[in-house]
């Protein structure tokens, strides 16, 4: 009975082996045109695909997918995401933050320095409650000067929804500031 159960386990590891593989197979150049036409750095084309199979390769059971393109090209739509909160996260942390003793002194008055702190604490704030779609274009936008189709693109969007979370972004950054001004 034990030996029964052992080889029905290995005719379904086998069968799911080949599925994935056939899968695989099919879907990996049209995920790579895919990445191809939404990331600048081709480089990490190859990582992004082998992701998605990656995350196709957890499923426990690959027979429950009705549609595989639909669930690929949806986990492929979330991997670009997150690699690009990843780069985003990356290229904050390699800007150095402005340290007066390491960069020398400055000219400004010891209140003009702590009104600027505190209004640049009241955008992190800010920037904390909005929406993390909202936030995370307004980052590619303003921090990393990404232009509004290679958002769109990557975040699989139109360039119109990435217009109009950036300038509600914008609004709230502005009302903030103005806020931190009349206070």
């Amino acid at each position: 009975m034990a030996a029964d159960k052992v080889e029905r386990a290995s005719v379904k590891a086998t069968a799911r082996g080949s599925r994935l593989d056939a899968l695989a197979r099919r879907h990996t150049a049209p995920l790579r045109r895919y990445f191809e036409r939404r990331v600048s750095n081709r480089e990490d084309v190859p990582d992004l695909v082998q992701d998605v199979l990656m995350r196709l390769a957890r499923l426990e059971d690959l027979s429950t997918l009705e549609q595989p393109e639909h669930y690929l090209f949806r986990t492929a739509s979330s991997a670009l995401r997150d690699q690009l909160r990843k780069d985003a996260t990356h290229h904050r942390r390699a800007h150095v933050a402005f340290d007066a003793e390491a960069h020398g002194g400055s000219d400004f008055s010891p209140e003009r320095v702590l009104a600027g702190r505190q209004a640049l604490a009241a955008v992190h704030a800010t920037l904390r409650t909005l929406p993390e779609r909202t936030r995370d274009i307004f980052v590619l936008r303003m921090f990393e000067e990404q232009k509004t189709a290679e958002v769109a693109a990557a975040i699989g969007i139109s360039t119109r929804a990435v217009e109009s979370h950036y300038a509600r972004a914008l609004a709230a950054v502005a009302i903030a500031l103005r806020s931190h001004r009349d206070d």
